[in-house]
């Protein structure tokens, strides 16, 4: 679905701060619940905690929540929102792991499939791969975690990709 993000962002665009609210809700995986309720997974959301987190009024959360329930295109995404999972990129040196933080131009094809490829040819296997999306993050990354450390000639080939602006390694 192309156009979700410009979707969302028509819905709150007349209000200022609401917009942030869900983005933080988009960013944890959080979904609303018939009873106007917000959850992560299973674990119930407090309207206080979320407005401290984007920093905002408590009553900015409760009508963003009810703005997404009366919507019922809000409401078909955000009843259905979870959260990705836990990231390993701040485990990597107890894992023993490589992460490996890519940027590359977000409208260019085939970049995780490449990337990928490189790596396969090293023999190193992917434990996780998150790409966030650039019509909600700006300088948007591709991050892998993968086994082991990554090689120099490994490296100087994921440059050598066309699309890719620049890596960073967390160890």
């Amino acid at each position: 679905m192309n156009d979700m993000w410009p979707n969302i962002r028509k819905q709150f665009e007349r209000q200022v701060v609401r917009p942030d609210v869900v983005r933080k809700m988009i960013e944890c995986g959080m979904r609303v619940s018939d009873d106007e309720k917000v959850y992560v997974d299973d674990v119930e959301v407090d309207y206080t905690a979320l407005a401290r987190a984007v920093d905002v009024d408590r009553r900015v959360v409760k009508q963003t929540v009810q703005q997404i329930r009366s919507n019922r295109y809000l409401y078909s995404l955000f009843s259905k929102t979870k959260p990705l999972g836990t990231s390993l990129v701040d485990l990597v040196s107890q894992l023993g792991y490589t992460a490996i933080v890519i940027e590359a131009d977000p409208k260019a094809p085939g970049v995780m499939a490449g990337v990928a490829e490189i790596l396969s040819r090293y023999q190193m296997v992917v434990r996780q791969a998150v790409a966030e999306d650039p019509e909600m993050v700006p300088d948007a990354k591709m991050t892998l975690v993968v086994e082991g450390q990554l090689t120099g000639q490994a490296m100087e080939e994921l440059h050598g990709m066309k699309a890719v602006r620049s890596i960073k390694i967390l160890k």
